[in-house]
Formats: structure tokens, C-alpha cells, sequence
């Protein structure tokens, strides 16, 4: 290991993906999108200036999302994305090649573990580690994950749920469903479809989602304007929205997360179930902060659970610290080339 290789942690998200560098922090938290130019194929912008083109760009110009439900769904977009994170957090001219952590879903196959190693090495890392989601989000919330005590991690994101009980640096039982955000946001515009006959785009399922959206009824509803397109008319239109509709609209997405965190606390041998009534659940991922999201989780499973600080930012973290002490975290760090 040369002492100038560069280090870099990369939370590689359905939504954004986040850069970390050990001494300098976060460096980098961007949407995961790339802009492509259909003619030629070529890559026209990524990251923020990507986004900004979603649902508004001419036929000759895509806004693709390369990473689906947490895993590579667009193996060469990826790969140019994972280059453009890479070059912008170390500058062009640098002459190391950095070695790259990336995180990754915990219910990830060898196959699909093998492709974000390969993406990264030929992005430009020297070498490249896959470490597992909820693993660098206890890490990152700080949870001391090596002491023989289960401590249940869930972490919420775009693409994955992923729920998992670590004890003594690995996970014990986990599982990985495919509703995160993304599945909220689609229910929402459903919804909206539905009720009002309002076609809304996936960024205003997203604004309503975090301007009002709640996991449980208010008395004190939030209310907000929302525009879209009137299905029958076809023109545009806006209409009144408040938050316990919402919730009605989020109620399939959020059952199928309960049950992910329901089926690893049946999977949870008995001493360490003992360990996460003691401790609750500990919440990580951009999307655990939709409002009382914990307070339904403890109304379902009478299991208590809290968010860590900073959510957004655990997994990112997590790998900062796993890449500072690579030694101490051998055992829970997989694929290596």
C-alpha cells in the first residue's frame, strides 16, 4: 500500500451518490444521474447539472439514473459517472490512483458486487473494496458494531431498504427490499394521478413527499399547492394537497419496509433480540427522515427506533472510517483486486 495512494469512501446511491475523503470529510454529494447525448452516446453532464435536465430535456438528450434499486442497471453510464465523481474529488492532474471504497446494498449477488469493482477499477481506482450497506451506516452513526451486542441497523434510501442485525463486525441477519424512496415517490404520484387526475413529474413526488408527506396521520395537517397536468383536459393545472392524504398514498410502500424490518427481528436469535429491544433501532438513509416514520416503526413492531445524526451522511461516513482503519474492519470488507 503506497504511502500517496489516495483514499477515497463512495456511498454509490439510487438518489445521490456522496464522496468522502479522510481528512477532508465530504467532498462531494451529488445526484446520481448522468445526461446522455442519444445521437453519439456521449455523456453530456452528470451530477447536478444532470439532474437539472430530469424530465426536461429535449428527444435527443436522456437523463439516465445508472444505478437501480441500489445496483448497476447501466454498466458503461456507471462507469463514466463513477470517473466524472472520481476526477472532480481529486482533481484532474493528480497522478495516484486513489483506492476506492464503495458501499453497497446488503442483499447484493457476487455477480452484481463483481460489476461495481470492475466499474470502479475502470473509472480509475487502484483498487477497489465493496463493503455492505448497513454495515458503513453503523459505522458511520457510530455504533461500536464490533462489541458482542446486536445493535439493528435500518437504512432507508432511494432505491433499497436494508435492515440487518450486526453483532461482534457482521451481520447476523438482513435482508434487502427494493422500496425506498423512489417506491414513496411513485405511490405519490399514483395517487395524485388518481385522485385528482393530476399527472405530476417524480421531482414534484419528491417535493410534496418532504414538504408534507408523514408515515402517520396529523391533527395539524401541512398543506401545499401542486402542479401538474390535467389528465382529461391536458392543460396545466394546480390543486390543494395535505399531509394525511399523503399518508394514505404512502401506506403500501411503508408496509412492505415494516415487513422487511418485521422478517430480520423474526430471524434475530433471542439474546440479541434482548440487545435491540434494550438499544431500538437506529435509522439511517435519506429517506428515514420522512416525518414519524420512527414513531410508526415502534407502533408496528413495539420495537423503539431512532435516527441517527445526520442520516444522509452515515454510509458516507462509514466508509471515511472503514478506509482510515482498514485493518481493524478486515473481516466485513469483501472483494478486493
Amino acid at each position: 500500500m503506497s504511502f500517496f495512494s489516495p483514499k477515497l469512501g463512495i456511498d454509490l446511491g439510487t438518489a445521490n451518490t456522496l464522496v468522502f475523503s479522510p481528512g477532508r470529510g465530504i467532498i462531494l454529494n451529488e445526484p446520481s444521474v448522468v445526461a446522455v447525448s442519444e445521437v453519439d452516446r456521449k455523456v453530456l453532464a452528470v451530477g447536478n447539472d444532470a439532474k437539472e435536465m430530469v424530465g426536461r430535456t429535449p428527444d435527443t438528450i436522456v437523463a439516465y439514473r445508472p444505478i437501480k434499486d441500489g445496483v448497476i442497471a447501466d454498466y458503461r453510464v456507471t462507469e463514466a459517472m463513477l470517473r466524472y465523481f472520481i476526477d472532480k474529488a481529486l482533481g484532474r492532474f493528480t497522478l495516484f490512483k486513489p483506492e476506492v471504497m464503495v458501499s453497497v446494498p446488503a442483499g447484493i449477488t457476487s455477480t452484481e458486487r463483481r460489476a461495481v469493482v470492475e466499474a470502479a477499477l475502470r473509472a480509475g481506482a487502484r483498487s477497489a473494496f465493496v463493503v455492505k450497506e448497513p454495515i458503513l451506516a453503523a459505522i458511520g452513526a457510530g455504533i461500536p458494531i464490533h462489541e458482542p451486542r446486536g445493535h439493528m441497523i435500518t437504512d432507508i434510501g432511494g432505491g433499497t431498504t436494508d435492515v440487518a442485525v450486526i453483532s461482534l463486525g457482521g451481520i447476523v441477519a438482513s435482508t434487502s427490499v427494493k422500496v425506498a424512496g423512489d417506491k414513496m415517490d411513485a405511490a405519490i404520484a399514483d395517487y395524485v394521478k388518481k385522485t385528482f387526475n393530476l399527472a405530476i413529474g417524480d421531482h414534484m413526488a419528491e417535493l410534496i413527499k418532504i414538504t408534507i408527506g408523514s408515515a402517520i396521520p396529523l391533527d395539524q395537517e401541512l398543506a401545499m399547492i401542486v402542479k401538474g397536468r390535467d389528465f382529461i383536459s391536458g392543460m396545466p393545472r394546480s390543486t390543494e394537497i395535505k399531509t394525511n392524504e399523503i399518508v394514505k398514498a404512502l401506506a403500501t410502500p411503508l408496509r412492505d419496509m415494516i415487513k422487511s424490518i418485521k422478517d430480520v427481528l423474526q430471524e434475530t436469535p433471542p439474546e440479541l433480540a434482548a440487545d435491540i429491544i434494550d438499544r431500538g433501532i437506529t435509522m439511517t438513509g435519506g429517506s428515514s427522515l420522512l416525518r414519524n416514520l420512527p414513531e410508526l416503526i415502534f407502533r408496528r413492531t413495539g420495537v423503539k427506533a431512532q435516527l441517527a445524526e445526520e442520516p444522509l451522511l452515515c454510509v458516507v461516513k462509514g466508509t471515511g472510517i472503514a478506509l482510515e482503519h482498514l485493518d481493524v474492519y478486515k473481516k466485513t470488507i469483501i472483494s478486493k483486486r
